[in-house]
């Protein structure tokens, strides 16, 4: 695999998020899974998909050097999915995160991209650790970071909620997935 940017899986392409795809966003971001397991962020339209990738990935570029990615099929014509890595103020590290469009869940994608992203996390962004966090009843997801290498921190309570979530870390320095 090539470690470059955009990163390229065996079966994927991970790029940066444009305007220009505020109708997937739009897609992504009302499908069921994404309002059970991340939760409703009001994109009710497509100019709040734009507000969203302005606000969200595209300022997290700037600000932080990373964010979250557009995950595409390796020839570049269907969009999947976005992963990639959050900066939460309330965590120490960045924090890596997923969603999928129902039809590609289950079908190994998850993993693949986000190997790939903690490959180039600890290659070109020099990270040593990175975070995760999940409802605890997202089997699916904690199965995955666990496949990933990430350790179970406990409990975390998601600051000015009372929502709790799993907390999980890897140490890149010691246990980085091979890419």
């Amino acid at each position: 695999m090539d470690i470059g940017f955009p990163i390229q899986t065996e079966r994927m392409i991970i790029r940066e998020l444009t305007l220009r795809d505020a109708d997937f966003i739009f897609q992504l971001l009302n499908t069921p899974g994404w309002l059970k397991y991340i939760g409703d962020r009001g994109i009710n339209s497509i100019e709040d998909a734009k507000n969203y990738l302005l606000e969200g990935p595209l300022k997290s570029y700037s600000k932080n050097g990373f964010g979250l990615y557009l995950v595409l099929m390796r020839n570049g014509l269907q969009k999947l999915g976005i992963a990639g890595l959050l900066k939460r103020e309330y965590l120490p590290f960045p924090d890596i995160g997923f969603a999928f469009l129902p039809e590609f869940e289950g079908k190994g994608f998850a993993f693949e991209c986000s190997k790939a992203i903690l490959g180039y996390s600890k290659v070109k962004l020099g990270l040593d650790k990175i975070q995760a966090i999940v409802l605890p009843k997202n089997n699916r997801s904690i199965r995955l970071l666990e496949k990933l290498g990430m350790e179970d921190q406990g409990l975390f309570l998601f600051p000015g909620q009372n929502d709790q979530l799993r907390l999980f870390q890897i140490d890149l320095e010691k246990n980085a997935p091979q890419t």
